[in-house]
């Protein structure tokens, strides 16, 4: 299934019913009085969170969405039929944006969770309610409202515990696939994962944490160079993230140098999310001769001042990458249950999280006022007197 993480649809709630112009009209009955019923409610669009999906591909071909409307009322008092409303369902991690005010209306974080995108025109009323003393047949009625119409933007953020972070090539594929059932694309050029994976690491019957893999990043990516702007989202949803380096790479370039611009990028892109724990993981060794692994190790983490846990793996072979996801769910473990015991715990990695997506969001809202001036910027600004010609008649 093709991987779509961006789309945009148009939702419309449905239209209220008209109100009942009506008489009774009854034998022995010459003055019944107005007895005309009101229209139905129009229907309602609500999105609802689905775990069976995982990508927005359905939203590339099908992209309008319509409630029903609401039935007109109708005589002896009979009010029409509310419009039934339009669930659609979404992947969880969806949040869903107003393309014309660039609103973030909700973010879809939960499974079954409702979210109201469109709201149904109210019923018009019959006009048995204007009648009165002083107007015993009234011929006023009043029309349903328009149901509420929207553009919205969907923008899906995969739900994993840890994400993998790095420049392209940098062996995050080839690591999900050593640790998970995953098995993205892997090959020896830059930028062979296009889209973002999900793996499940198991670690016993009932343990296991997910791990995300996301397009590799380049110098820029948080301006929106490469794929990275679009896919640094993701990992606003992790509670770990693995900096995987590449200690030899194939054009001979500067590990440090990746590393610390890969850490320039974050903070540019989230500040929160550099605050976010980071391991480092240094990827590659056993193409190093075995004399010179634990030196070149010790001048990467010494270079870039690195104070956290670190990793020495071999991706390809799975040396070393036990060690690593043994040690990664003992802290998601270790993390849920301090924020299960400790409410103060909670609310800062509430917090976080929070920060996280306002900072996102403000991301996405800027590239989508860049790309909305571009397209006022390209349209043609002329009207029809810009070709009006003076015709000076001379005697």
């Amino acid at each position: 299934m093709q991987f779509v993480d961006e789309a945009s649809i148009i939702v419309e709630a449905g239209k209220g019913g008209n109100g009942c112009l009506s008489f009774r009209r009854e034998k022995y009955v010459p003055k019944g009085g107005p007895d005309g019923g009101d229209g139905g409610h129009g229907g309602s669009v609500y999105l609802i969170g689905d775990d069976a999906l995982n990508t927005l591909i359905d939203f590339k071909y099908q992209r309008f969405y319509k409630a029903q409307n609401g039935q007109p009322g109708m005589g002896r008092q009979m009010s029409g039929r509310a419009g039934e409303d339009l669930h659609v369902k979404v992947p969880v991690g969806t949040t869903v944006i107003d393309e014309d005010t660039l609103e973030v209306i909700a973010d879809v974080t939960e499974i079954g969770q409702v979210v109201l995108v469109a709201q149904g025109g109210r019923r018009g009323l019959g006009n048995i309610h204007f009648k009165s003393s002083t107007n015993r047949a009234p011929r006023r009625t009043t029309p349903g409202t328009e149901g509420e119409r929207r553009n919205l933007r969907l923008e899906m953020k995969v739900m994993a515990d840890v994400g993998l972070l790095g420049m392209p090539n940098a062996g995050k594929s080839t690591l999900i696939r050593a640790v998970s059932a995953a098995k993205p694309k892997v090959a020896n050029y830059p930028f062979t994962t296009l889209v973002p994976n999900l793996g499940v690491v198991k670690l016993g019957m009932h343990e296991h944490f997910v791990m995300a893999d996301v397009p590799g990043l380049i110098e820029g990516a948080s301006e929106g160079a490469g794929l990275g702007l679009r896919f640094l989202k993701h990992l606003t949803r992790t509670r770990l993230l693995f900096h995987v380096v590449d200690v030899a790479p194939f054009d001979e370039s500067d590990p440090v140098e990746a590393a610390e611009a890969i850490i320039h990028e974050l903070g540019e892109f989230s500040p929160a999310l550099a605050e976010l724990p980071r391991w480092l993981v240094l990827n590659k060794l056993d193409l190093l001769p075995a004399e010179e692994r634990e030196a070149k190790a010790e001048e990467i983490v010494s270079r870039l001042g690195w104070e956290g846990p670190v990793f020495r793996i071999s991706a390809i072979s799975a040396d070393g990458t036990d060690a690593l996801v043994q040690a990664a769910h003992r802290w998601l473990t270790e993390q849920r249950q301090l924020e299960n015991e400790d409410e103060e715990a909670a609310e800062r990695a509430r917090e976080m999280r929070e920060r996280m997506e306002e900072e996102a969001v403000a991301r996405t809202e800027a590239r989508l006022g860049r790309r909305r001036k571009r397209a006022d910027d390209d349209d043609d600004d002329f009207d029809d007197d810009d070709y009006d010609v003076e015709v000076e008649y001379a005697p």
